[in-house]
């Protein structure tokens, strides 16, 4: 069985658990109605569209 020879230091493990912890940044889409960025699959909330077509009616404040 396989034994290190040294100890492992805190550095260097902490260098290794350190990869997997690192946040992925959201993937943003362009809306095709407003230019606005959404995430995929998404009703666009400043537009209400999602594909082309009007899901939400929105109330618009002037």
């Amino acid at each position: 069985m396989a034994v290190p020879k040294y100890k492992t230091s805190k550095a260097r493990t902490r260098r290794r658990k350190s990869i997997n912890s690192k946040l992925a940044a959201p993937n943003l889409i362009e809306c095709s109605t407003c230019g606005n960025k959404v995430l995929p699959h998404r009703v666009c909330p400043k537009c209400g569209f999602y594909k082309d077509e009007q899901i939400i009616e929105l109330e618009h404040i002037s």
